[in-house]
């Protein structure tokens, strides 16, 4: 169960009363989910999400609904945001932000078939195309994925756990960052970083939204790329290697809807060693510092070589 809050009948009759989405009639908790409480309501107009985000500040908020409603408006098969009263996406309840949705009838695939994957591979794509020249409100409230940012989080693990296998593990960090190329021309705009099964709908092979923009941030455009590749091409097994025929697919799918760039394919390399460098963040406390999941992962992609990962997939 995702609910962390309990909303009773008479505090969501209350919230909707200042929605112009009809006259509240019940709801009930949705279980999907990890992070945020969502209920599902029921109005005299229909059917509506209800979403308390547990742990975002407002303006973390605001940069997700205002980026939504742009979607919308490009025909984006996501979520609509809805104002309330006043012309605001956000209400707050016990000093924390919520937003009322639209809600999507559909269903979550636990194991895609090549058809579905195309499809969300296609959407990636186009959400790529159209945030590309979008100016994002609130960016600076978004955990933003870049070198700087990976630094600053893996500093904050390191002094708060203090020991000296954190110590190492952050040398390792640090200095694997500075590998790193990344030009200040290789594509930005806004990726979505989280591609799980519970955050797409489909209605048979019909690919109905993409939910939960949680985790959107603006980054790379390359960056959602190497979530479909993690996602479906590396093998998570003993060996810790991609599947090179698997990602050269999913890659050769992405470019029929995006072109990618030369900057975008030279650099593609440097993109997935940073997504890992930023894995070893969030599981900071996973492994002995001279041999875990994240730095075998950056070894194999080492031993590739950036020239060479390059060929395979573009030459």
């Amino acid at each position: 169960m995702a609910v962390k809050t309990v909303f009773t009948n008479e505090a969501l009759q209350h919230i909707f009363a200042n929605y112009n989405l009809g006259k509240y009639i019940n709801s009930k908790p949705i279980s999907e989910g990890t992070v945020q409480t969502n209920y599902k309501v029921q109005t005299t107009n229909g059917y509506f999400v209800f979403r308390y985000y547990e742990n975002r500040t407002k303006n973390s908020v605001l940069f997700e609904t205002n980026l939504l409603s742009y979607l919308k408006e490009n025909n984006y098969p996501c979520p609509q945001p809805f104002i309330n009263n006043t012309g605001s996406f956000v209400g707050n309840y016990n000093l924390k932000p919520f937003v009322v949705f639209s809600y999507i009838e559909g269903h979550h695939i636990e194991e895609p078939n090549e058809g579905q994957k195309k499809l969300l591979i296609q959407k990636a794509a186009e959400l790529h195309k159209i945030t590309q020249s979008y100016s994002p409100i609130h960016k600076e409230s978004r955990w933003n994925y870049g070198v700087e940012f990976c630094r600053e989080q893996a500093i904050a693990a390191y002094k708060r756990i203090n020991s000296l296998n954190s110590k190492k593990k952050f040398n390792w960090i640090d200095k694997g960052l500075l590998t790193l190329e990344l030009p200040q021309s290789l594509p930005m705009g806004i990726c979505h970083s989280d591609f799980h099964t519970s955050n797409i709908l489909y209605n048979n092979n019909k690919f109905v939204a993409l939910l939960d923009f949680d985790d959107a941030n603006y980054t790379y455009l390359l960056f959602d790329l190497v979530g479909l590749i993690e996602s479906w091409a590396w093998t998570h097994d003993k060996y810790d290697v991609i599947n090179l025929t698997e990602a050269k697919k999913i890659i050769e799918e992405y470019t029929k809807h995006k072109p990618l760039s030369i900057v975008e394919k030279i650099h593609l390399f440097d993109v997935y060693k940073l997504s890992i460098f930023i894995d070893s963040v969030w599981f900071f406390e996973r492994g002995d510092a001279e041999d875990f999941y994240e730095k075998r992962k950056i070894d194999y992609l080492d031993q590739l070589g950036r020239e060479n990962f390059y060929k395979v997939f573009f030459d």
